[in-house]
């Protein structure tokens, strides 16, 4: 593993920080961080996204006006930037490895912000020099978490990062509809746990998990209108709920990983029914005893 921490413990310590110091990142910090954005790797459907530690300009921090509670980053000091070309899974592979880097900067003691947008023609893109077949699909703000005192009702609260949806909504045993409880999920009870605190856009937490067997299988249930429909693709947006979903595997498959549970990645649907329309199947964890 590459964190100096319990991923589990470095999960729970990250939150989407959105006020930091005007203090530059450290030498020593920012060239760690670099060192792993050199080295990303791949994610669970092949893909190879790329990264890039940045300063943040005036130019830069300009570009997030406009974009909602976006506007509420302050101070920080560099920005992570990724790019990721086609493929039919691309932006699941993005989220996937971008939040493994993200949770490295955590563990390097920096604070961090997801920041979905139309950034595929942005400063920013420029800056990773990204090809005319490249997404960027998000970035980071990345910098030292300024003090809770010195900055008063945080903007977490404002927006309601801290909430999240109960498991029983998210986990389910065999089909939709029938909760899973923790001692049915047994030993990955806190990989589902590590999950459900992950990061989404909007908090809206569009993974869906069903335990068939000794199968996990990871469902997206999209939001209606959000991220396929056409203001989205005029805008020029990601689709930000297929980026969520590669956050949510990062997630479970780090803490297994760390819990010493063995399985592998499948693309293999199980003839479980869905819900509704917007409901589609993206992956399924295949333990092994």
């Amino acid at each position: 593993m590459f964190y100096s921490k319990p991923v589990t413990e470095i999960m729970k310590m990250r939150f989407s920080c959105r006020t930091y110091t005007d203090k530059p990142i450290a030498e020593e910090d920012r060239e760690r961080l670099s060192a792993f954005l050199s080295v990303s790797g791949r994610g669970p459907f092949g893909g190879a996204a790329r990264f890039k530690l940045i300063a943040a300009t005036d130019e830069d921090r300009k570009a997030l006006k406009g974009l909602g509670t976006y506007g509420f980053i302050k101070g920080a000091s560099g920005f992570i930037v990724g790019a990721v070309g086609p493929s039919s899974k691309n932006l699941e592979d993005f989220g996937y490895t971008m939040e493994r880097a993200i949770l490295f900067a955590t563990d390097v003691g920096l604070g961090t912000c997801w920041l979905g947008g139309s950034f595929t023609r942005s400063s920013f893109a420029k800056k990773i020099s990204a090809t005319v077949e490249e997404l960027v699909p998000a970035v980071a703000s990345v910098g030292y978490i300024l003090p809770k005192e010195q900055s008063g009702v945080t903007i977490r609260q404002i927006v309601g990062g801290h909430n999240r949806k109960p498991p029983e909504n998210l986990f389910f045993r065999e089909t939709f509809g029938i909760p899973l409880s923790s001692d049915e999920a047994g030993p990955y009870a806190v990989s589902l746990e590590m999950v459900r605190i992950a990061p989404s856009a909007s908090n809206k937490q569009p993974w869906r998990i069903i335990k068939d067997r000794g199968s996990w299988n990871f469902y997206m249930q999209r939001t209606r209108g959000y991220g396929n429909s056409l203001s989205f693709r005029i805008l020029n947006i990601a689709d930000l709920q297929r980026v969520d979903m590669g956050i949510a595997m990062c997630h479970f498959e780090l803490t297994v990983r760390e819990l010493g549970l063995k399985g592998r990645w499948e693309i293999k649907e199980p003839k479980i029914e869905k819900p509704n329309a917007l409901c589609e199947y993206t992956i399924s964890w295949i333990g092994e005893v």
